[in-house]
């Protein structure tokens, strides 16, 4: 049931914000010059995925966790696609390919190694990785892992279509912070 309102919110969602995605795509042309952002991360069953975002940071930023990102490397464009979690359009992309759901852990780099070990522990790769979930509603990112993967599997064992809804429009009203950068 949930995959059906996957495919169905995110055809929707590249459909008629594709006006959105235009206007991004071409500031983002004048932003960075590539507007864009590919980058492999862990998904289902630990198997490899490119994510796809719009992008937020200068081109030479290294591909570190957000938290471990400098705050000096966001563009002008970025802080506000990150502020208002435009930069997360794209996704919808993965979530329509199967790669990804609207709902779930988001997914991390294969360099998180701390934060692999502990969602490996509570078996969080067992689901899909999502654009929201239960710790984003809660501004809980990859910097404090334990308490990441503890609130994922919550957020797994107790996802039911009405908690679906409830993260994604709390997501919609903005709680949260996404993530954080130092």
């Amino acid at each position: 049931m949930i995959r059906f309102i996957d495919i169905t919110l995110a055809l929707c969602g590249l459909l008629f914000g594709f006006p959105v995605l235009l206007v991004i795509f071409i500031i983002g042309l004048f932003d960075t010059g590539s507007p864009l952002f590919v980058q492999v991360r862990v998904g289902r069953g630990k198997k490899p995925f490119k994510l796809v975002k719009f992008r937020t940071m200068t081109k030479d930023t290294q591909s570190v966790a957000s938290h471990l990102a400098s705050a000096a490397s966001i563009t002008k464009l970025g802080g506000v696609l990150r502020r208002t979690k435009l930069d997360e359009l794209p996704q919808l992309w993965n979530v329509l390919t199967g790669a990804m759901s609207l709902v779930g852990p988001r997914p991390n780099l294969f360099n998180q190694e701390r934060l692999i070990r502990e969602r490996d522990l509570l078996g969080v790769y067992n689901v899909r990785p999502g654009i929201t979930g239960l710790a984003q509603i809660n501004a809980i990112d990859m910097s404090t892992p334990e308490l990441l993967a503890k609130t994922d599997r919550e957020m797994i064992d107790n996802l039911t279509v009405p908690n679906y809804f409830r993260y994604i429009l709390a997501t919609l009203l903005g709680k949260g912070s996404g993530d954080r950068v130092s």
